[in-house]
């Protein structure tokens, strides 16, 4: 790829082989139409989107198993979407989403390198409004590692509740980050109760696990 080097990694979720492309390491940036810098992406972040993170892994295994029967998903900060591509490759019907200029393009090829429908993309902010088309739409909302910055409990917290049906779920994972106490209260406020599980992020992890699944349900 012109302005970026990548490299393709193998990994197994469940009984499946998966192959992602990914960016070659966190010392990449390519912005030269200004995308990412107006999208509030600073060149030290950029390539945060283009890594397979453990918490992503954590998520796609915890997806493998979940009813999909008439559930409506969507995956937040969705970087190379491999948790949105596990349940597509199910039947799910599934939205991905994140603001970074290049993850739709990454995610669109790691679907055809591993032969999974098209999963469909939307350019979101959690800091704005989501669009009415969007807004009360999901039974099941999902984010890998995406309680990382002070602002983010509250914000996403209120961007959620905005995406979410009445009758709701939200998974996301965590490698123990203090702001997901905080992300917890501003979701019970609006009517979501929590239950989280100690969970290994990588494989052969001896126990205490830190890392965690959040699971919170609404109107169940």
């Amino acid at each position: 790829m012109s302005g970026y080097e990548t490299r393709k990694i193998h990994l197994r979720v469940g009984s499946r082989e998966w192959k992602i492309r990914s960016l070659k390491d966190t010392q990449q940036y390519y912005d030269p139409q200004g995308e990412a810098k107006r999208a509030g992406i600073c060149s030290a972040s950029w390539s945060l989107f283009g890594q397979l993170w453990p918490a992503s892994k954590a998520l796609a295994r915890a997806v493998k198993k979940i009813d999909i029967s008439g559930r409506r998903f969507i995956e937040l900060g969705c970087g190379l979407g491999l948790p949105s591509l596990v349940l597509r490759a199910r039947g799910a019907h599934v939205v991905a989403s994140d603001k970074h200029p290049l993850s739709e393009e990454f995610l669109d090829y790691n679907a055809a390198l591993n032969q999974v429908p098209e999963v469909p993309f939307v350019d979101l902010d959690w800091g704005l409004s989501p669009a009415p088309d969007q807004r009360g739409q999901y039974d099941v909302i999902l984010g890998s590692d995406i309680l990382y910055e002070p602002d983010h409990a509250e914000m996403l917290a209120e961007f959620v509740n905005q995406l979410a049906a009445p009758k709701a779920k939200v998974l996301i994972t965590c490698p123990g980050r203090g702001y997901r106490n905080r992300f917890a209260r501003y979701l019970q406020d609006y009517g979501f109760a929590l239950t989280e599980q100690n969970i290994p992020f990588i494989e052969g992890e001896p126990a205490p696990h830190r890392g965690r699944l959040l699971s919170f349900r609404r109107g169940f």
